[in-house]
């Protein structure tokens, strides 16, 4: 079964949510969101306009707006389901912490020139075809600003990552339970080069970051970087 209507992230992050609370004192890029490279690799933050694509519960967005001094830092994520779990956990750090419910592409085209840093952990970028995305994020930056995403380096079963922008069917589960499927892209790295070249950005970095943990849904994870032309 595949739902386009269903909110297939109704049960991401609950559980977690009803036991813990608070604003998190780390920020981690791999899968395991346990080791590796944290909030530096976004740069200093200081007085700048910051996007997370994909927030889900919106906790990586509430750590940058407590421990890094950005003028705002707007969490987006189209779940409501999700959107409500955000907004009850964080809605106390508005006004520098903005938790806003919209697909990630039209909050994007509605921005343009507005953020100096958009970062993707694991979300938007995954779950949204690059093709629309990627032109949209280039857009919503300002000369010179930044686009860091953490991603799938292969599928979580272990198998390899698509050499073409193709999307795969992945398990989900609709609010009420039942099963369902969801469009995520795993991408090689140099697909993603070439998405972002086409995209304009420039300074195209992707490290790969292995992953810290055993176990049949570990994964490696690419960390990409990329800037929009500073004219």
């Amino acid at each position: 079964m595949t739902s386009s209507t269903a909110d297939l992230w109704h049960h991401y992050g609950r559980a977690r949510a009803s036991s813990d609370r608070a604003v998190p004192d780390s920020f981690y890029w791999n899968w395991g969101q346990d080791a590796g490279p944290g909030p530096e690799v976004l740069g200093d933050l200081t007085g700048r306009c910051v996007g997370d694509l994909g927030a889900g519960a919106t906790r990586h967005a509430a750590h940058l707006a407590v421990h890094h001094q950005p003028a705002r830092v707007v969490a987006v994520d189209a779940s409501p389901a999700q959107h409500a779990l955000a907004t009850g956990l964080y809605a106390h750090l508005a006004p520098r912490l903005r938790i806003v419910q919209c697909e990630a592409v039209p909050h994007l085209e509605a921005m343009r020139g507005k953020y100096d840093v958009l970062y993707s952990v694991f979300g938007a970028l995954d779950f949204t075809d690059p093709r629309e995305l990627l032109p949209a994020a280039a857009a919503a930056l300002t000369p010179g600003g930044r686009l860091v995403f953490a991603t799938l380096a292969h599928y979580l079963s272990g198998t390899p990552a698509q050499p073409d922008v193709v999307a795969a069917e992945v398990p989900a589960k609709t609010p009420d339970g039942e099963e369902a499927t969801m469009r995520r892209w795993v991408l090689e790295e140099h697909v993603w080069t070439k998405l972002l070249d086409e995209a304009e950005f420039t300074r195209i970095t992707v490290d790969v970051l292995p992953a810290s943990t055993n176990g049949p849904r570990t994964a490696d994870t690419l960390l990409v970087s990329a800037y929009r032309p500073s004219c």
